[in-house]
């Protein structure tokens, strides 16, 4: 791909041009999630609400960076997850029964999409309670406002984890050179932290959710966080300045284990393995991936004929050079609930590039409350220091959605 053709660029946060290829794509990525919210209404198709997601990408990502020579797309098709689904969903025109899926009133689905300018992805997942046909939109509350209210709070716990000790600290020279000799928190005490926030609404959190440093062309670097781990898995690195990174949180109004469901894997990814493919179809469908995606993520829907792709494929996953995403759901079929939000740590801080919407605490209500407080003191605390007129709207903003109730 063209990131071997000038090794000489920085390509890191060092680059103001890096930072505003991000938020570039995070402009997009928002811009769309907010028209595909809208379209969740019962009885919407999903498939239907997928190709319309992509179809608002491509436009978007067509507007930008025109007459330059960068790659640019979709970093993350358009997904709709039903309520027990724990795995982004993207199902196939071709597949009949899964064609047919519609939304159901009350459901909590999740959104997930995202765009990359030059290899800078920002991919951002958020949840919508589906509204009945034609209906007001209702006051959220019971067992889903609790799964709603935990994520958001969760969430906000976990990116304020995720700044580095002492980043922005006040006080003295002494006080700030105490607070930048604090080693950032384990993956365990991270864990033992977000479980606490789920023992309080009375949810779990789903197994092995993971977040990842992002790279350019890369969603899934080296380092990782993995909450509530399970099979001998384990996250490796700490969060650090000039790092962007992909945290996602997941919770379960069940047990928060995973199974495998009964359905095709249409969510595929380019590997960096190389493999001299057999068959013709294989080496076409591999070579429009190339092509259209890179090593982001895409639907089988996305390639000019899904029928050839379904069958060209079974190879390319074969042989490794293409990973699928097995489609995964809460073995209980409870409702689980995802947010992805892209995070650029800098030295002021951390930055939400591509974040779900702010949680409106008109709109959910739950008798359940977090008390511990060693959580509340975290939640208070900024995200960002303030750094002019614009920057300190973004950092109240994040304090009046970070803190408790």
């Amino acid at each position: 791909m063209a990131d071997q053709k000038e090794p000489e660029v920085d390509y890191t946060l060092n680059n103001p041009d890096t930072l505003t290829k991000y938020k570039t794509a995070a402009t997009i990525s928002h811009k769309v999630l907010e028209a595909v919210s809208a379209l969740c209404v019962e009885g919407e198709k999903i498939v239907e609400i997928c190709q319309k997601g992509d179809k608002l990408l491509d436009e978007e990502i067509t507007k930008v960076y025109k007459g330059k020579k960068i790659l640019k797309g979709v970093g993350h098709p358009t997904t709709v997850s039903p309520s027990s689904y724990v795995t982004p969903y993207t199902p196939l025109v071709s597949e009949t029964a899964e064609a047919e899926a519609v939304l159901k009133a009350g459901e909590i689905v999740k959104i997930q999409l995202g765009a990359q300018i030059d290899g800078f992805g920002t991919i951002v997942c958020d949840m919508v309670v589906v509204p009945k046909k034609g209906a007001a939109k209702e006051v959220v509350t019971g067992r889903e406002a609790d799964l709603i209210l935990a994520t958001h709070y969760a969430n906000e716990l976990l990116l304020r984890l995720m700044v580095p000790p002492g980043l922005l600290a006040q006080g003295t020279d002494e006080e700030k050179k105490k607070a930048a000799a604090q080693k950032a928190p384990t993956q365990a005490h991270i864990s033992s932290l977000i479980e606490k926030v789920a023992k309080a609404y009375e949810v779990n959190v789903v197994e092995n959710t993971t977040s990842w440093l992002f790279g350019r062309n890369e969603i899934e670097g080296e380092k990782k966080i993995i909450l509530s781990p399970g099979n001998g898995t384990r996250g490796d690195g700490v969060p650090e300045v000039g790092e962007v990174w992909g945290v996602e949180i997941g919770l379960s109004l069940g047990s928060g284990k995973v199974k495998t469901l009964d359905h095709r894997a249409t969510l595929h990814r380019r590997t960096t393995t190389t493999y001299g493919l057999k068959r013709p179809s294989s080496r076409q469908t591999l070579s429009e991936i190339v092509k259209k995606f890179g090593t982001f993520p895409f639907s089988l829907r996305q390639l000019d004929d899904e029928k050839a792709a379904k069958v060209g494929i079974v190879e390319c996953v074969r042989s490794g050079v293409v990973r699928q995403y097995e489609p995964a759901g809460e073995t209980d079929g409870s409702a689980v609930s995802r947010l992805l939000t892209t995070v650029a740590i800098t030295k002021n801080g951390l930055t939400k590039l591509a974040a779900a919407n702010p949680v409106d605490p008109e709109q959910y209500k739950s008798d359940k409350k977090i008390e511990d407080e060693e959580i509340l003191k975290i939640l208070e605390q900024p995200l960002a220091r303030s750094t002019g007129n614009k920057k300190n709207k973004n950092k109240k903003k994040t304090k009046t959605t970070g803190g408790d109730e």
